[in-house]
């Protein structure tokens, strides 16, 4: 008997900067999901689509479940992370094996009720394998009966394990993609992830938070792909810092982001960038929804 197709969506999720985004680029061999050290860098849910001769995986990438609903912008980003926990045919919960805590008991308690729920502990070359089975213990008390799989999603360790696992789970059914295609995003969105990912890369402190990126033009040519991009702030103060002295800084942003947009389109890229300032956009739901943070924006 030839093993029928697999085809399946599978949810990663968990509190901020669990590496839910490299963990996807990992599984799927690609850079589709921006990002950085810092928490909050993913704020929409974006699909990594991996395709074989026996199955089609569709992850969605969500962004990190946090208690900071003081902004629209984060409350937009609370429900793109749970607002698909029941449409997924599985649940990869991200814990940072360093540092279990409180938050991550309130999401393993947010999932109890589903049956579809695999425990990924990522980050394991950051300890000991003997500091590492008490973590694990505890979690397990915690998460009774649930299947827990160790992983570095950075070094690419016992990440063959857990896609078994995965495979393991998923439904029979046809692709629901082309067996080309790795995201449901465009290149256009991509793009603008890229530049706000060096903006997270490059600047320091609370910055990035009050920072968006739209993309106003995008043309392919047939030796060239021309991009004129928007970094939008909430303040003055703010569009001198990313600006830089004398234009450092953004030139800086814009080099990074082209040689990766470059990589990914295989082909020359012209970039260009502004900076402009509307205030409080994380906070007004007019300007949310301009950037493309609205709840029909949902990938699934």
């Amino acid at each position: 008997m030839t093993p029928r197709f697999k085809s399946g969506y599978v949810a990663l999720i968990g509190k901020p900067n669990t590496g839910k985004s490299t963990l996807m680029n990992a599984l799927i061999g690609e850079k589709i999901s921006i990002t950085a050290h810092r928490p909050q860098t993913t704020r929409h849910q974006i699909l990594g689509i991996k395709t074989t001769d026996g199955y089609q995986c569709i992850f969605v990438d969500t962004p990190g479940i946090h208690d900071n609903n003081k902004k629209l912008i984060h409350r937009y980003m609370n429900r793109a992370a749970t607002s698909i926990l029941s449409d997924v045919d599985l649940i990869c919960v991200l814990l940072e094996v360093k540092y279990f805590n409180k938050d991550d008991e309130k999401i393993l308690n947010r999932v109890k009720d589903f049956d579809k729920v695999v425990i990924v502990l990522n980050k394991i070359d950051q300890i000991s394998k003997q500091d590492c089975l008490p973590i694990m213990r505890r979690i397990a008390e915690y998460a009774s009966g649930r299947e827990i799989v160790p992983v570095s999603a950075l070094e690419k360790e016992n990440l063959d394990c857990l896609e078994t696992i995965i495979i393991s789970r998923l439904p029979e059914g046809v692709p629901q993609f082309p067996d080309d295609q790795i995201t449901d995003q465009s290149m256009r969105f991509i793009a603008a992830e890229i530049i706000r990912e060096k903006l997270f890369r490059l600047l320091k402190q609370e910055l990035p938070y009050s920072i968006t990126v739209s993309v106003d033009h995008y043309k392919e040519e047939a030796d060239l792909v021309r991009i004129s991009a928007t970094i939008w702030v909430e303040r003055k103060s703010q569009k001198g810092i990313v600006i830089g002295k004398n234009g450092s800084l953004l030139k800086k942003i814009g080099t990074q982001a082209r040689k990766d947009i470059q990589r990914l389109v295989e082909n020359k890229v012209y970039l260009q960038l502004w900076v402009k300032i509307r205030e409080d956009w994380a906070d007004d739901e007019q300007s949310l929804a301009a950037f493309g943070y609205s709840d029909a924006n949902q990938s699934h």
